[in-house]
């Protein structure tokens, strides 16, 4: 006959599980035990820093001195003198300079104020009195018989310079002169395209005559005066 055993009487049916309980409880205990600290009782500090004790000192007020300024000297006393009237003092008259009619009038005699001679140009345009070529003394229009005897010059002493001739140089001259005071020319400039017809038209403005000077009021004046001189090869 077999011998009957009840399940639930088996001591060992839960053994792993009592074994993993026990070796967790050991764990705990040795994990609490290494983390255990101690602290000497003699080693205490206060943290509070003595704050009530700083805060229960009075600290004095400073108060700024201000220095007063220094008093203003005393001022020096007056000192009034008293003078007599003894001396007399001499009245000013002021005398009106309105003269009357009882006064003599003294008369001024004229006094001769002298001309300056300035050197004035007046353009031939807007002057008086133009100057006169010899030969326009009668005329009634001098300025236009001025002009015509001036062309009548050029034409008669014109000379076309050979070596602009031998070159092609052909073009305009512009000649500038002066009208003297006295009646003589001076000051000529010119200004062309080549030397040679620029010396040509000198030569012929230095052929000029002396001409009666143009007068601006009665006076005698410079006139200047310009006119192109054409040079062209046929």
């Amino acid at each position: 006959m077999e011998p009957k055993k009840n399940p639930k009487a088996d001591v060992g049916r839960n053994s792993g599980l009592y074994f993993a309980i026990g070796l967790a409880l050991v764990m705990l205990l040795v994990w609490r035990g290494l983390e255990w600290k101690k602290y000497d009782k003699d080693n205490d500090y206060d943290i509070s820093l003595n704050v009530e004790d700083q805060l229960d000192e009075e600290v004095p007020m400073t108060e700024q001195i201000k220095t007063p300024p220094p008093p203003p000297p005393p001022a020096a006393p007056e000192v009034i003198e008293v003078v007599e009237d003894e001396e007399e003092v001499e009245e000013t008259v002021i005398e009106s300079t309105e003269t009357s009619q009882e006064e003599e009038v003294m008369e001024v005699e004229d006094v001769e104020v002298e001309e300056i001679d300035e050197d004035i140009s007046v353009p031939f345009a807007v002057i008086e009195d133009v100057p006169v070529f010899p030969g326009c003394e009668g005329a009634s229009n001098k300025k236009a018989c001025f002009q015509e005897m001036m062309q009548k010059h050029i034409r008669k002493n014109f000379r076309y310079p050979e070596i602009a001739q031998e070159m092609g140089v052909q073009g305009r001259v512009s000649v500038m002169f002066t009208i003297q005071k006295d009646g003589s020319i001076g000051n000529i400039r010119m200004r062309g395209p080549d030397k040679n017809l620029e010396a040509e038209a000198l030569r012929i403005i230095n052929k000029l005559p002396k001409m009666t000077p143009g007068k601006q009021r009665g006076r005698a004046v410079k006139v200047p005066f310009s006119i192109p001189i054409t040079f062209k090869l046929q």
